[in-house]
């Protein structure tokens, strides 16, 4: 685009920015502080950046998408809160301090500045007020409060466990940041360590997170409710205690089938299990020593591996014993690397018949598998007679269908019981309640419920976080911090070894580790930090008061506004960031601060923005720079672009797309607006009557589209409704028509959404002083929404041959008589003859013939 600085006549997008910037940082039109204002309210929030480098493409469709939206409500009469801030502590600062060899601050805080400037110029409609950053002291040290709280009321904890090790960053992973096996940052494989650690005690709301998705749906995109199902992954089912030969207490084993507790014939347990130790320090040396050897082999592998159905199965046995507790029978016991420690209970009674991974374990080390389910059976019905001679067929592999041993297929299916004593007959939901009952009243047993979630691992050997506010005495005595020495603030990095290395630099800060309580009593400091997803978890309460030094939130400003009404961001945050916000509002409701349980009422994910195809990057050589695309094509048409490429959830491949086109568009738009010579505030009455039926037609139609996210199609309609502006000007009425200026000055407002600098240009060429952003969405007149006459299509096999003006409510018998009436059909039809006729009134009609 040329640039023609001293031409106000000409559209030139450096001038127009330039002119608007200094005029919005004066007015500050977006501030949400004035007590006097009593509009209804909107929260409308983006997910908040983290500060690495300068924004990116993806910065600028999230950002543009959220702004509409703010924008929109705005426009319809809403006071709305549209915050930003940055998530501003963690490992990617502090991996660039150390290889720059500069303070975490100052790298942090230099990027900040930066991005801070290029969403200024990006023209997002913030609150410019209410700005936080997470490793602001003023901001951590709320965390700080929150942990303990949660630590008052049991749900902060610590202890030793077998954790995620990123051996590249040096530091525990929670399992949600374990993605295939790799760390979900660095992409290193991840391997388990025995560390003692904090945890926040989430399964305690299992429960809940799963049955408050039901107030999500319609809300939140479906794929998302799913995947935080399938992560919290409730399973119903039994508690077994099994009897251990030669030990006191009992083993308790989690199963979803105790109908088929007549068919375990072996039991395993997790090779890096607390209880497959112990057994195997009861065994012989030779057990012992291959035990060992075993557990080695198993810590190298990862949870992907180790539940790779495909693989061979491998194991040791233990040589004990446990006691079915439904029959009496006694069960080898052996560990094997399929089972994971912390599913249920570590150990699994092993029906082979009826799991394919027992199924693989029998057949590899030759151990019975008994069937106790007829699948063939119907599961309503009369209950088929079971005779000895079909179990004794089964048995010798007669029947194969009911041999797994033979097939290696697990009888997965419904059926009957058999098999199985007093459970003989029964279907499989009928047997799951009785096998209950039957444990319950023999004290064996009980129902329960286990979960694929756990407890999510906070505390992070790395410096560039907000350190835990816990002293520990020499015993292992651990006192809190008082709330009123909060903020425990970081040491400066000066001196320190940032390097990773297993622990936390924290703990070599001698002067900062080492402190007294008041009584004297010398104790050292927490030297890990929390995971960063503690700060994400509440910020957006912060933002509702984040000058607040006395509480971390204002509960009456919370009241007002929270939960946030729309969160727009990307969809890689499915599980983690929006699982824990979602587990930390359900926590400060429970202690009075919050009247709701849910976060974020509406979700929108934006897809991701691609180059040729593929992720943009520098190694791939597709990397486009938003600044290179600001320069040469403006903020608006950017902006507009990211709009106009398709619903906000599909990825946009920007070599698909035209920002030059859309600067071309905004042009248009804002030289019609100069041309209009009907003065401001003019009565919108008479004029073109076809252009007043469309500038109303989107009034009414473009707030359900904003709403259902079709801002593709806002901007299309947008685009259709300036060429017929222009097509008026040039051939009607002229520039002076005041359904010129009626439909320029809703197009002003259309475009304020989308390309605000031109809209706020444009809104001054039309006359007016104030911010087109609060200019308002018009109400459409109803008596213009009415068709006059619509264009109908008619066509002879699949060709259009005439087109006739109708009423929009004719009937298709009189639409086809029109049609073949038709001179135009008569005469291409000819004397073929008509096989079918097709009405779809009052738009098409589609004579078909032969011959």
């Amino acid at each position: 685009m040329t640039h023609h600085e001293n031409d106000e006549n000409v559209y030139d997008f450096d001038r127009i920015q330039e002119k608007w910037l200094p005029v919005w940082d004066e007015t500050r039109p977006f501030a949400t502080d004035d007590p006097e204002d009593k509009r209804p309210r909107k929260y409308i929030l983006d997910m908040f950046p983290y500060p690495s480098g300068d924004l990116h493409m993806g910065h600028a469709e999230a950002y543009a998408l959220g702004d509409v939206i703010a924008r929109y409500w705005r426009q319809r009469g809403f006071r709305v809160l549209h915050p930003i801030g940055w998530d501003s502590f963690g490992l990617p600062a502090e991996g660039a301090a150390i290889k720059r060899g500069v303070d975490p601050r100052e790298w942090t805080y230099e990027n900040i500045a930066q991005q801070r400037q290029s969403m200024r110029r990006y023209a997002a409609s913030f609150d410019w007020d209410r700005v936080l950053h997470t490793s602001d002291p003023e901001y951590y040290r709320w965390n700080q409060w929150l942990f303990l709280k949660m630590y008052e009321k049991g749900l902060a904890y610590r202890k030793a466990s077998w954790v995620n090790w990123c051996p590249f960053d040096q530091t525990v992973l929670a399992n949600e940041q374990v993605v295939d096996g790799r760390c979900e940052r660095c992409d290193n494989l991840v391997v388990k360590k025995q560390l003692t650690q904090w945890y926040f005690k989430i399964t305690d709301y299992a429960d809940r997170l799963l049955d408050d998705l039901k107030q999500l749906e319609g809300s939140w995109p479906s794929k998302v409710l799913a995947m935080q199902r399938n992560w919290i992954g409730r399973s119903t089912g039994a508690d077994v205690d099994f009897v251990i030969e030669g030990r006191e207490a009992r083993v308790t084993v989690f199963t979803t089938r105790p109908d088929t507790l007549f068919g375990a014939t072996f039991m395993v347990v997790a090779p890096d299990s607390d209880l497959a130790a112990e057994l195997a320090a009861g065994s012989s040396a030779e057990v012992r020593m291959r035990f060992q050897d075993y557990l080695e082999q198993t810590q190298k592998q990862t949870e992907i591996e180790r539940q790779d159905a495909g693989r061979e199965k491998t194991g040791v046995f233990l040589e004990r014993y446990a006691i079915n507790p439904v029959n009496g029978e006694r069960l080898p016991i052996w560990a094997a690397d399929y089972v994971l420690a912390d599913y249920g209970h570590g150990a699994v009674m092993a029906v082979p018949a009826h799991d394919q991974r027992d199924l693989d374990f029998a057949r590899r080390f030759d151990l019975p598998v008994r069937v106790v389910v007829d699948t063939n059976a119907p599961v309503t019905g009369a209950i088929p007679v079971i005779t000895p001679e079909m179990l004794e067929a089964a048995d010798t592999g007669a029947l194969p269908a009911l041999n797994p041993a033979a097939t290696g297929e697990a009888l997965t299916g419904d059926g009957r019981l058999m098999n199985s004593g007093p459970l003989d007959g029964l279907s499989k939901s009928n047997a799951i309640k009785r096998a209950i009952e039957l444990l319950e009243s023999a004290g064996t047993g009980r129902a329960a419920k286990t979960y694929r979630l756990r407890d999510w691992l906070i505390s992070r050997q790395r410096y560039w976080g907000t350190p835990i506010p816990i002293l520990h005495e020499e015993d292992g005595t651990m006192h809190p911090v008082p709330v009123e020495s909060l903020p425990v603030e970081l040491p400066a990095s000066e001196g320190l070894d940032l390097q990773p290395k297993g622990t936390s630099p924290l703990g070599a800060a001698t002067d900062w580790v080492e402190t007294t309580l008041p009584d004297g009593t010398p104790v050292r400091r927490d030297p890990d930090t929390m995971d960063t997803f503690v700060d994400s978890s509440w910020y957006f309460l912060r933002f509702l008061s984040p000058k607040d030094d006395t509480q971390a939130f204002d509960p009456k400003e919370a009241e007002k506004w929270a939960p946030v009404d729309q969160y727009v961001g990307g969809v890689t945050h499915a599980i983690l960031h929006l699982l824990y916000a979602r587990f930390i509002t359900k926590v400060l409701f429970d202690l009075g601060y919050v009247s709701f349980t849910e976060p974020f009422s509406a979700l929108l994910n934006q897809g991701m923005v691609l180059m040729n195809g593929s992720a943009m990057s520098k190694s791939r050589g597709n990397l486009v720079k938003l600044s290179d695309q600001l320069d040469e094509h403006g903020v608006d048409a950017v902006r507009l672009t990211m709009a106009f490429a398709g619903p906000p959830e599909d990825d946009i491949d920007w070599a698909d797309v035209s920002p030059a086109g859309s600067a071309k568009f905004l042009a248009r738009a804002w030289r019609i607006a100069g041309e209009v010579t009907s003065p401001p505030e003019v009565e919108w009455k008479g004029g073109d009557a076809a252009l007043r039926r469309q500038t109303h037609r989107f009034l009414a139609e473009g707030p359900g589209l904003v709403e259902a996210f079709k801002f593709n199609v806002v901007v299309a309609r947008l685009m259709e409704l300036v060429n017929a502006i222009r097509k008026t000007i040039d051939s009607g009425p002229g520039a002076g028509d005041p359904a010129v200026r009626e439909a320029i000055e809703v197009v002003a407002v259309g475009l304020s959404l989308f390309a605000p600098f031109t809209a706020e240009d444009m809104w001054s060429r039309l006359g007016y002083e104030g911010t087109v952003a609060f200019a308002g969405w018009r109400k459409a007149d109803p008596t213009l929404l009415v068709e006059e006459a619509v264009t109908a299509v008619i066509q002879v096999d699949g060709k259009v041959r005439d087109r006739v003006e109708v009423s929009p409510t004719i009937a298709s018998e009189a639409l086809e008589q029109l049609a073949r009436q038709s001179a135009a059909v008569i005469r291409t039809i000819g004397d073929r003859e008509i096989v079918n006729v097709v009405v779809r009134a009052p738009r098409v009609v589609n004579i078909a013939t032969k011959g």
